[in-house]
């Protein structure tokens, strides 16, 4: 439960510091700002069945290994990390659904809630989970939100290490 608070709070701060990025003065014509937003530029902000397809392939045992990288940022790192992670949802009976809205973070990225079920029980409080842009106009799990669920899921990974 203390992680899902701090996880909480920080996809919270991360949600307010979007929010006020887009009131922020920054000149239009610097070009800087064009290069470095390459990855945003024409994608589309998915739909929460969109990213619940995304989880539910993600931990399905039949959807080749490549495929699940391809789905988490910074999964590289400990591929075998979505066996572990899906064994343990089986295990505690868990499902995870990401509810509307899919909000963008004006950084290209964004952020919807997750609710948690577990052995049919809907948990009281749902965790934020952020999406970052993937290959070829697709969203991939943000590692942070993907070690938010690594740490309720009691694992450990080295793509979780702190730095």
């Amino acid at each position: 439960m203390t992680v899902a608070a701090v996880a909480i709070a920080a996809a919270l701060t991360l949600a307010a510091c979007g929010s006020d990025d887009s009131t922020g003065a920054s000149p239009t014509t610097t070009t800087a700002t064009t290069t470095t937003t390459e990855t945003a530029d024409v994608l589309e902000l998915p739909t929460a069945d969109e990213l619940n397809a995304l989880l539910v392939k993600g931990l399905d045992p039949a959807t080749p290994l490549d495929e699940k990288i391809a789905m988490v940022q910074g999964s590289e790192v400990d591929p075998n990390l979505f066996d572990q992670v899906a064994a343990a949802a089986e295990q505690a009976g868990a499902q995870v659904e990401v509810l509307d809205p899919v909000i963008d973070n004006g950084d290209g990225s964004a952020i919807a809630q997750l609710q948690l079920t577990i052995n049919g029980n809907v948990q009281p409080n749902t965790l934020p989970a952020s999406f970052v842009p993937g290959d070829n106009g697709t969203w991939k799990l943000s590692q942070e939100t993907a070690c938010s669920i690594v740490a309720i899921a009691q694992l450990t990974s080295p793509a979780c290490a702190p730095a």
